[in-house]
């Protein structure tokens, strides 16, 4: 997403460069350069004109280091565009839960979550990043086009963990890869590896394990699988995120061994077996601090001790304490996220680019501190398939997912105890009753960040059909106009909510004890 500087801000930096480019430009071997189709060539060498002004700039030579490249962009860079490339472009639709907060375009990608700025001067893109956990989250219709941009749903991240096997994962990572892809996005927001702590944890359902090694080892075989088709991942929630509810304001107190034991334990393992290119702390405050604000969290655990080299980004609206706040003008304490490491604030308001500038200004901030954080995302975005100009296809092989996400899933299903060898139910004469509304109105994984929207799904209905058993017709004539019904209200009632309107649990069927015992007479 592009932001136009002011023209006062754009006249100075015009005067101000102008000249002293032109005086080196004539002194140097780039007086030869000529322009071809967006190209520059100098000394024989095509390199690529990123910002189309028919010279080859410093950032733009490719014989020279990335590092090299990056400290040149740095030195250029205002205050003001410092503070709008540590700050996302604003998430599409969040108006409607935080009221007006500023102009969130939606970008690139439809559905995607978010990204990073754009900068014409430097031939700087626009980054996109995308949920989630168990699949490419993007929007399947966009407006004047007829196509649908479908996405695979894998299993869930405790279906995945549970098949043990690293080999499996990786390749469930590659096609997660693929889509990502394909459909122009540079960064999976995924995957998420908190440790079940609680079963009550309303996100239990996208993490791995209440084991560490586990949680470690399952996710840095998804994030190499993901991250080998050459785009980036999110591991999160960094760190302690154990609980939903009040999950902006929670505050976890944990003792330094069971932190290093277990709640750092997997995000270690993660981080040193696949360097993911990005971590996203947490909502929540770890003994009192929120995680977006932890010095020690973020740069003396995460990047000294175990060496991560890429960016961190808060949650969206990471450090808030709450989101009836940013109504109120609330704001996170930006200055304490950008000197604790935390180097992208996500989705990003106008009200926090505010005071980033001003504490830029004013030296509150030190431009030690602010450089760091830009260099650190500026190596991301010379990484992104966006900026190599990757010409994605919005075709992945949704055909070779949906195997392997199959595949997944059948090893990922444990059987703990099978009495009297109960399963498979193998004779298909006797009648089996279908109980609960969400046989029916099938959920397909998690919700919110965890929904994909894909092509195929085969409820537990149609697949007992497809099977060929033989089902209770008074139960699934009850059940299917319910479950229809109820579908229906619940999307209605997400969608005058909003974005981040909470799913809701389907109203189960009314039915009595008398009934109850009547199909468990004729039910095998």
């Amino acid at each position: 997403m592009k932001k136009n500087v002011s023209t006062l801000i754009r006249l100075s930096q015009k005067a101000k460069y102008s000249g002293l480019f032109l005086a080196l430009l004539a002194a140097s071997p780039f007086a030869n350069a000529q322009t071809k189709d967006q190209n520059v060539t100098v000394d024989g060498k095509t390199f690529k004109d990123l910002n189309k002004n028919g010279k080859l700039d410093i950032w733009e030579d490719t014989r020279l280091s990335v590092d090299k490249r990056i400290d040149a962009i740095i030195k250029q860079m205002t205050n003001a565009e410092k503070v709008n490339l540590l700050i996302g472009t604003g998430m599409p639709g969040i108006e409607v839960l935080t009221g007006p907060i500023g102009d969130s375009k939606q970008g690139l990608v439809p559905g995607a979550a978010g990204g990073t700025d754009s900068f014409e001067r430097f031939g700087i893109p626009a980054t996109i990043v995308a949920d989630g956990p168990a699949g490419l989250r993007i929007a399947p219709t966009r407006e004047n086009d007829s196509k649908t941009y479908y996405a695979t749903a894998f299993p869930v991240g405790t279906a995945l963990a549970s098949t043990w096997n690293k080999t499996l994962l990786e390749q469930v990572g590659k096609a997660m890869g693929n889509e990502v892809k394909e459909y122009g996005v540079d960064v999976l927001l995924a995957p998420a590896l908190n440790i079940h702590r609680n079963p009550l944890n309303g996100r239990n359902f996208e993490y791995y394990s209440e084991d560490p090694l586990i949680s470690g080892k399952t996710a840095a075989a998804i994030v190499n699988g993901i991250q080998s088709q050459g785009v980036g991942t999110s591991i999160k929630h960094f760190a302690a995120n154990n609980e939903e509810s009040n999950r902006l304001t929670i505050n976890a107190h944990v003792s330094e061994r069971a932190m290093r034991e277990l709640y750092l334990r997997n995000f270690e393992i993660a981080v040193k077996e696949s360097q993911p290119w990005t971590v996203m702390s947490s909502y929540n405050k770890l003994n009192g601090v929120y995680t977006s604000d932890s010095e020690d969290l973020l740069t003396q655990v995460l990047r000294n001790e175990w060496g991560f080299k890429g960016i961190v980004m808060t949650d969206w609206f990471g450090g808030f304490p709450g989101f009836e706040s940013i109504r109120d003008g609330g704001i996170s304490d930006v200055v304490k996220q950008m000197n604790a490491g935390n180097d992208l604030l996500m989705p990003g308001i106008p009200a926090q680019k505010k005071v980033l500038l001003a504490a830029l200004d004013s030296g509150k901030l030190s431009q030690e501190v602010a450089n760091l954080n830009v260099k650190r995302i500026l190596e991301y975005v010379f990484k992104t398939p966006t900026f190599a100009q990757y010409k994605y296809s919005n075709k992945p092989n949704l055909t070779q997912n949906a195997e392997v996400t199959r595949n997944a899933a059948t090893e990922g299903m444990v059987l703990l105890k099978n009495d009297k060898n109960a399963l498979p139910f193998a004779d298909k004469q006797k009648e089996v009753s279908l109980f609960g509304v969400t046989s029916y109105a099938w959920i397909t994984g998690g919700t919110g960040s965890g929904s994909v929207n894909n092509k195929h799904t085969v409820s537990l209905l149609e697949g007992l059909n497809a099977a060929g058993y033989k089902l209770d017709k008074e139960l699934v004539d009850l059940y299917k106009p319910h479950a229809e019904k109820e579908v229906v209200a619940e999307k209605e009632r997400r969608k005058a909510r909003g974005i981040l309107a909470l799913p809701e649990r389907l109203p189960e069927l009314k039915m009595d004890d008398a009934f109850i015992a009547k199909k468990a007479e004729t039910s095998e």
